[in-house]
């Protein structure tokens, strides 16, 4: 993998780990109103993990394949 490659992966993985920072902070106030919409909770939360499920992936891709 180039290091342009590398560095694209990186700037990635921030942006989703910024998103998901964003996401959470939204759903802390959202689940702290009673009157919050429950479906809009669920749709942020289900994004959340999808989120989560792309950085790893995209961390993945950034560990070195090792010959045994």
């Amino acid at each position: 993998m180039s290091a342009d490659e590398v560095k694209s992966l990186q700037r990635r993985i921030l942006e989703l780990q910024s998103e998901h920072r964003d996401l959470d902070e939204v759903v802390d106030t959202l689940t702290q109103d009673l009157n919050a919409d429950q479906l809009l909770i669920k749709r942020l939360k289900k994004r959340k993990l999808q989120l989560k499920d792309q950085i790893s992936v995209l961390k993945s891709k950034l560990i070195p394949d090792l010959d045994a």
